[in-house]
């Protein structure tokens, strides 16, 4: 359950737990503004279309780079 939507205007929905139901809890700025049983419901609050998916790279050992030494 690691999957996480960004948007414009600092919102930001994540899968969530809410009394043992799982939600789709749409933040904004860091402050939950609304735990939602369905897309239909995250769709009042952000513009599904302006949602982009957050896909974490793997990281390898020693592979720290820098742009300047």
């Amino acid at each position: 359950m690691d999957s996480r939507w960004v948007g414009p205007d600092g919102y930001e929905v994540v899968p969530a737990y809410r009394r043992d139901r799982q939600v789709l809890r749409v933040r904004r700025n860091g402050q939950v503004v609304a735990d939602c049983l369905s897309v239909e419901e995250v769709a009042r609050y952000v513009d599904l279309a302006d949602l982009c998916e957050v896909i974490p790279l793997p990281v390898r050992a020693g592979d720290a780079r820098t742009a300047a030494k």
